[in-house]
């Protein structure tokens, strides 16, 4: 029964925010990163409290003083609050929650407020924790982020989710903030290692895959260039993926994932098991390689994809350079039960109790299924096996997992 002073409150609030695409953002020429933050507050001067992955400071050992250059050469509109602070790359920045503390410590000190901007310079994985560690102080400080390789600046770096890992699940803890811009600068890529350079495509052909079969057939028609990391390529592949990520994080209907219907995770469920049973030896973009293959044979053998597509596909993501066999795949339990099949499990409670897999009928026709046969998926990890594995497990076991 309905009683006479129940309240419903329904509001809608609109977000904005730019993905930018240049060059030596830290340049003083380079108007990007001061026309961001003065978007809301021309007047004004904006404090910046900055967060580096060690391994960017390492590769440019320039950067801090670089920065402060830009911020004397915009002394009317930018400020900086403290030092960089210097962070943990890679996946041990989602694994120590202890850092969490130390920017909130950092943030209190040097007296930041909602008004006052996170700059995030950085891979992916630290987008994610200095995000989650900006979204929960005062409630929301402003974040910029500035990422720094290619699986961050066309995939996570453009996106609305941050957050760490915890109990050795993935993204265990964490929320959804909009970023108040995103500055994707090339130059970064520059010192990427060739395995981290690659990686990244993954989530390239993944977006291809459910959103857009012509994207799909340029990845198709140009996977000699990406291979050779040719940057002309590189850079029409990253700004695609992005536009692709951002229409449907805007455009479809469920930009904090409410619903169980997770379109842009294809693959997913296999890659983030993978990452945990290699205790994240596998890069994430790697395990995603290997999940997008995994994925696309069930596809087929559930009848949904024919067959010459699904050889397409992982047939694009050999000649990119992933490999499509890792050992985990053949991994058991003490009863004799294939490990990475307790992914589906652990992806049905990220989802919320129900589970919901895309696969596909067509590139840019995914379709959402809530059981995965599990007979049918050990047919696809035994298929990709006597395909990949011996080369691969040779390869591994001359060291060369590295790359």
């Amino acid at each position: 029964m309905t009683g006479e002073h129940d309240l419903t409150v329904s509001f809608a609030v609109p977000f904005r925010y730019a993905v930018h695409f240049t060059e030596r953002v830290f340049d003083p020429d380079n108007h990007v990163l001061v026309d961001v933050v003065r978007r809301l507050e021309p007047g004004r001067r904006h404090r910046l409290f900055t967060v580096v992955d060690d391994g960017v400071a390492g590769a440019h050992p320039d950067l801090a003083s670089t920065l402060r250059r830009y911020v004397v050469a915009h002394a009317d509109a930018l400020a900086l609050a403290g030092e960089p602070l210097l962070v943990p790359g890679g996946e041990p920045a989602k694994n120590d929650p202890a850092l969490i503390v130390r920017l909130h410590e950092r943030m209190a000190a040097l007296g930041i407020d909602r008004q006052s901007f996170c700059l995030v310079i950085g891979g992916g994985a630290v987008q994610d924790m200095a995000g989650f560690a900006a979204a929960t102080c005062h409630r929301g400080v402003r974040l910029v982020r500035v990422p720094t390789t290619v699986l961050g600046q066309n995939d996570s770096g453009v996106g609305v989710k941050n957050g760490i890992n915890f109990f050795g699940l993935k993204n265990f803890v964490g929320s959804f903030a909009v970023p108040f811009a995103v500055i994707n600068d090339f130059a970064f890529l520059d010192t990427l290692s060739r395995r981290d350079r690659i990686a990244g495509m993954a989530e390239a052909v993944k977006v291809a895959l459910i959103r857009d079969a012509r994207f799909f057939d340029w990845l198709c028609e140009h996977a000699s260039e990406l291979a050779r990391l040719e940057p002309a390529a590189t850079r029409v592949m990253i700004r695609q993926c992005a536009r692709l990520h951002v229409e449907h994080i805007a455009g479809g209907g469920d930009p904090f994932e409410l619903g169980s219907s997770r379109p842009l995770d294809y693959g997913h469920w296999a890659a983030h098991k993978l990452e945990s049973l290699t205790a994240h030896r596998l890069r994430h973009g790697e395990a995603v390689g290997i999940g997008l293959a995994l994925d696309s044979r069930y596809s087929v053998e559930a009848g949904l994809l024919d067959a010459a597509t699904g050889e397409r596909i992982v047939r694009l993501l050999a000649d990119l350079g992933f490999r499509l066999y890792d050992p985990a795949l053949e991994l058991r339990d003490g009863a004799g039960r294939l490990q990475l099949l307790e992914g589906l499990g652990e992806f049905r409670e990220h989802l919320g109790g129900e589970l919901t897999i895309s696969l596909l009928r067509a590139p840019g026709r995914p379709v959402d299924v809530h059981e995965m046969d599990t007979a049918r998926v050990a047919r696809c990890i035994d298929w990709l096996t006597q395909r990949y594995g011996a080369a691969e497990r040779a390869a591994y076991a001359a060291g060369s997992e590295g790359r």
